[in-house]
């Protein structure tokens, strides 16, 4: 069985060109789209991931669903909602790791060997980056560790400085040089 850290793969680029089994959407509360990923997640989805989404009736903050993944070449979707960064006094970081450990727990229950996650709330809910992935990356780890039916995570930057920042939390984390 290859490493935790073996496991681990960082991609730069869009999320929604990911054919893997489960795409993580950092979505907001009422699941029905919005801005950032969430937007080009539905987008790319189609009609009937809004539909689906409708019947779930929202998620709260630090919760996930999953639905179908549609017109996306993954195939299925977790809806992951992060919280709103408000300066770090108000849970936000225990309620980031419940979105890795609760999509992680969504993705083992259905049986999904590869996920890919966004940077969750990185974007216009403002969290500080470098700690979202280190974050990111402990709450993975601690998963892989527990899960080995998960065969592969991808964290998924869009950007290149994005892409450098889970490059060295991922060497920090598993001392690579």
């Amino acid at each position: 069985m290859p490493s935790t850290a073996d496991r681990m793969d960082i991609f730069q680029g869009d999320i929604t060109t990911l054919a893997v089994d489960a795409i993580v959407n950092a979505a907001n509360e009422s699941l029905l789209g919005g801005y950032g990923v969430d937007g080009a997640i539905h987008r790319a989805a189609g009609p009937r991931l809004l539909e689906e989404c409708r019947a779930l009736g929202g998620c709260r903050t630090g919760d996930a669903k999953i639905t179908r993944a549609y017109d996306l070449p993954a195939k299925r979707v977790i809806h992951t909602v992060g919280p709103v960064w408000r300066g770090g006094d108000l849970d936000e970081d225990a309620l980031l790791a419940s979105c890795y450990r609760r999509s992680m727990g969504l993705a083992v229950e259905h049986g999904l060997e590869t996920v890919a996650f966004p940077a969750i709330s990185t974007g216009v809910y403002r969290f500080p980056k470098a700690r979202a992935a280190r974050i990111a990356v402990r709450e993975v780890a601690r998963s892989l560790e527990a899960h080995p039916s998960i065969a592969v995570v991808t964290f998924v930057a869009f950007s290149a400085s994005d892409y450098e920042i889970y490059e060295r939390e991922v060497s920090r984390v598993f001392h690579r040089p």
